[in-house]
């Protein structure tokens, strides 16, 4: 069986020799397909590709290869990115190799003004307490020291910095953040609380410019989001969601587009903080339609109910393992916020929303229904991203009010979020059930469009296709809370088609279906037939994007 648009005539590009996964229920496997300007112009079998080449046709010869739709990472942070200049402290598991990295960088760079450090792991402090401005001063010395944790969810500051920043006793409500104090002295431990939230907006961002922190410059902030972006087209990543930006950050997208660093499509979300305005709104809506076409797209907003787990500030039905009381906060009471996406919903807005304990998700849930009942139901498709801790009673609620599950299968391998790991600790073993729950919310009918969350984790798709599938880690290892795995046809499903769902693009991106774009990947291995556990390492060989070649390998 073969699609077609138009009698043949040559292609500006054919694909033989292939074993082409559509994702495409109408037409689910081909072996080739034709692309004139940009657009699958045919896909069907190898006997009827010659009719599409011409003298100026490029043919590629997949040999047998396993081409898939381009990847849509329904949750990457690109201009967030992974930074040269800091020191790098992923894998560090203990203080005592996190001050080792620290100083080597410092005897390296002993004229820096400051050290910048990313992707700390809440677990190298012993004991499950956060880091305090004395575990860093070892060293740092008189150095102003700046560490933002793996999430990117929380800072930790050297007595230095709180200084060179002028966190006081008197001063922690900051501009990038919420500084947290001994209950014995009332004096900041030098732990800052909701970075994510108030450091990463656009006051937030230029407070923290302003102030002085290399981190924040704007040449920084490019050199990040330009090495994510090569990064994401070299995975396959063809189009890239980029979930929370300001509008001054749009500046950086335009500049990598005019430079030819754009590759990959970008929808980028606006975040919107709770100090927004109807004014910020009129903003947010003038930002959409000057950027709308298919290589870069602003409209969705990034709002927060809740934040993590690992801290204890993702908000609870019950209270965390150990504690007697202490559930988490929502940043907004339920009232509030259900108000609040209420009217952003009757402007038309669609919402994405972080939420990862089970009663921030509740509350977003409650939200959407309240919105729906009074502008009525419409195709809205806001989403609740993350998603971690859902409570099995909420789970038929995201198909039935038309709720998107953004989640990350890497988040729930045992390395990150496991037994002995915070997560789990936090959270304690009788909630454990509730942990990312693909498989369930699946079989309930919700969509779900799979993501990396890079630089929280790793942003190859296969890392997130196997754990998706197996709940391990990349090396292996014991399973946990297997019960919620998918099948690797929905993972790649959830990778491509969900995620294009999830953003409003499914009539030309996510599937290989005549009339989408021409955006594509040959694997070096076929996911789809291999063990799982050979699914991390596979490449993507060819990269196409609107017809296209923009990674050969």
């Amino acid at each position: 069986m073969n699609g077609t648009t138009t009698t043949p005539a040559p292609a500006d590009l054919l694909l033989t020799g292939a074993r082409i996964h559509t994702v495409d229920p109408a037409l689910p496997e081909a072996e080739a397909l034709a692309v004139r300007d940009g657009r699958i112009v045919w896909i069907g079998v190898d006997a009827d590709a010659g009719a599409w080449a011409g003298p100026g046709t490029r043919v590629i010869d997949a040999h047998g290869r396993l081409v898939l739709p381009g990847f849509v990472d329904a949750h990457n942070h690109v201009r967030l990115g992974s930074d040269d200049a800091c020191v790098q402290l992923a894998g560090a598991r203990t203080l005592d190799e996190i001050h080792a990295r620290v100083r080597a960088w410092h005897t390296a760079h002993p004229d820096a003004d400051w050290i910048e450090a990313e992707a700390f792991d809440y677990s190298a402090v012993p004991g499950g307490r956060m880091p305090t401005a004395a575990d860093l001063d070892p060293a740092t010395g008189d150095t102003p020291a700046l560490v933002l944790s793996y999430d990117v969810h929380t800072a930790w500051l050297n007595t230095a910095a709180l200084r060179r920043l002028g966190v006081d006793r008197d001063h922690t409500d900051l501009p990038f953040g919420r500084a947290v104090t001994d209950p014995a002295t009332g004096e900041p431990t030098g732990f800052v609380k909701d970075f994510a939230v108030k450091g990463l907006s656009r006051d937030g961002h230029r407070a923290l410019r302003e102030l002085g922190l290399p981190w924040a410059s704007p040449d920084r902030q490019y050199g990040r989001l330009a090495k994510s972006l090569d990064d994401a087209i070299g995975f396959g990543i063809t189009t890239v969601v980029e979930p929370q930006n300001s509008l001054d950050d749009l500046a950086l997208f335009r500049r990598a587009r005019g430079e030819g660093r754009l590759r990959s499509r970008i929808v980028a979300a606006l975040f919107h903080p709770r100090s927004t305005t109807e004014a910020d709104l009129d903003e947010f809506e003038a930002a959409a339609k000057e950027f709308a076409d298919d290589r870069l797209r602003v409209g969705p907003l990034k709002l927060y109910i809740d934040d993590v787990v690992e801290p204890r500030t993702a908000a609870l039905l019950e209270p965390y393992a150990g504690c007697s009381h202490h559930r988490g906060d929502t940043f907004y009471p339920p009232e509030e916020f259900a108000e609040l996406l209420t009217r952003l919903d009757a402007r038309g807005f669609q919402c994405f929303v972080h939420a990862t304990g089970d009663r921030g998700i509740r509350t977003v849930l409650d939200a959407v229904e309240r919105a729906r009942a009074a502008n009525g139901p419409r195709d809205a498709r806001h989403q609740v991203v993350h998603v971690e801790c859902l409570d099995p009673a909420d789970t038929p609620r995201f198909a039935a009010l038309g709720v998107v599950a953004c989640m990350q299968p890497r988040h729930a391998a045992p390395d990150i979020a496991g037994p002995g790991q915070d997560w789990a600790e936090n959270v304690g073993p009788e909630r454990w059930h509730k942990a990312w729950p693909l498989r369930s919310l699946r079989a309930a009918g919700a969509v779900l469009a799979l993501s990396s969350d890079w630089n929280v984790a790793e942003m190859d798709p296969m890392v997130g296709i196997h754990a998706a599938v197996t709940r391990r880690a990349p090396g292996g290892g014991e399973a946990w809370t297997a019960g919620e795995t998918i099948d690797v046809a929905a993972a790649v499903e959830g990778y491509t088609m969900g995620s294009a769902y999830a953003n409003f693009l499914e009539h030309e991106r996510g599937s290989l279906t005549v009339g989408k774009l021409a955006d594509f990947v040959v694997l070096s291995r076929d996911i789809l037939r291999v063990d799982p556990e050979e699914i991390p390492g596979t490449v993507a060989e060819t990269v196409v994007v609107g017809g296209e070649v923009v990674v050969e390998r």
